[in-house]
């Protein structure tokens, strides 16, 4: 895992929803960026979507700007191409950009390694929180609440401090090339 105080690497991907090249630096938070690395098709994903929509647009009037990027393998998982991205985005009204990692080496500065993966910022960039959204699994029967990342932002935006209690994100791995 990424440590804690690790700046965010930096990145300029295409948005799947534009076809625009956008940058960490232009699409960072006033207050705050979470980085999500989510995909299409990884069901874990799909059973948190809407909360993630949920989540961005409560955060985004307190200055918290939230990123999508998926860094899967589209030849041998086409479902995560840029067209289904955009597609899916969509249809979801994401309300941050999803971007596509072509390359995967945005996947490998951050040390992600499953969908959904999360990774909160500061104000200055550092690493916060790298972990779960929260408990709930698909079939686990535990609602999906965000607690654990929500619990992390507000501790961040109330007086900078980190939560100490960090479970790692549970989901699909990436899709390796």
């Amino acid at each position: 895992m990424l440590p804690l105080g690790t700046k965010a690497p930096d990145f300029t991907l295409t948005d799947t929803k534009d076809g625009h090249l956008k940058s960490l630096q232009e699409l960072k938070g006033a207050q705050g960026t979470l980085v999500m690395f989510i995909c299409n098709h990884c069901p874990f994903v799909i059973h948190v979507n809407e909360h993630l929509v949920k989540l961005a647009n409560d955060y985004a009037p307190k200055g918290i700007n939230c990123i999508a990027i998926s860094s899967n393998d589209v030849e041998n998982y086409p479902q995560d191409s840029p067209d289904l991205m955009k597609a899916r985005a969509k249809e979801l009204n994401y309300p941050f950009p999803y971007l596509y990692d072509e390359t995967q080496n945005v996947a490998k500065a951050y040390d992600a390694a499953c969908t959904p993966d999360f990774f909160l910022f500061n104000a200055g960039l550092e690493l916060v929180y790298t972990g779960q959204l929260d408990g709930s699994r698909p079939g686990n029967d535990i609602p999906v609440t965000g607690k654990d990342l929500r619990n992390a932002i507000d501790a961040m935006l109330k007086d900078g401090s980190i939560v100490s209690n960090q479970q790692p994100s549970m989901g699909c791995n990436i899709k390796w090339k």
